[in-house]
C-alpha cells in the first residue's frame, strides 16, 4: 500500500548531496506499485569503452525499485535494504534520456521485490533489472 504524503517532492529533496542526485535522476510517476524515474546520459558515465557504464543502469534502476519501496513500507517499518539484485543488460547507450519503471512483484510484510526495466528515448530496452528488498522493524 502506497504511504500516505510521499510526493516526488519528498524524493528529490531527500536524494540533494547523494548519488542519485549526482547523476541527475528525475522522479517522473508514483502510483499503486508502480514509479517511474528519468536521467540525461553524461560523458562522465561511460566506461573507458565509450559506452554506458553498467553501474550507471544499475543506479538508476535500484534508485527507482529503492524509491519505489520506501514509498510502500508497511506501517511501522523503519527502513529497508536491498537483500539481491540482478540485472540483464541488453543494449547501451552513448547519450540521450533514459528512463526507468519499477513493477512490484511482491510486497510482503518482510520483504519486496521490484522488477524494473531501463530504455531509452525511443522505448528500446537497455536492462531489465530485479531487486529484494528486506524489510527492516
Amino acid at each position: 500500500m502506497l504511504r500516505p504524503g510521499i510526493t516526488l517532492d519528498n524524493f528529490l529533496e531527500r536524494q540533494r548531496g547523494t548519488l542519485p542526485d549526482t547523476y541527475g535522476v528525475r522522479p517522473l510517476a508514483l502510483s499503486e506499485g508502480r514509479m517511474s524515474m528519468e536521467m540525461t546520459v553524461a560523458p562522465w558515465m561511460m566506461a573507458p569503452n565509450g559506452y554506458l557504464h553498467a553501474a550507471s543502469l544499475v543506479m538508476l534502476a535500484d534508485t527507482c525499485a529503492g524509491y519505489a519501496t520506501m514509498a510502500h513500507l508497511p506501517e511501522g517499518a523503519k527502513g529497508f535494504t536491498t537483500l539481491e539484485l540482478k540485472s540483464n543488460f541488453l543494449g547501451t547507450a552513448r547519450e540521450g534520456v533514459l528512463s526507468v519503471e519499477a513493477i512490484a512483484d511482491h510486497m510482503g510484510r518482510s520483504t519486496q521485490i521490484w522488477s524494473a526495466n531501463v530504455v531509452d528515448a525511443t522505448g528500446r530496452k537497455l536492462a531489465l533489472f530485479r531487486c529484494s528488498q528486506v524489510i527492516l522493524w
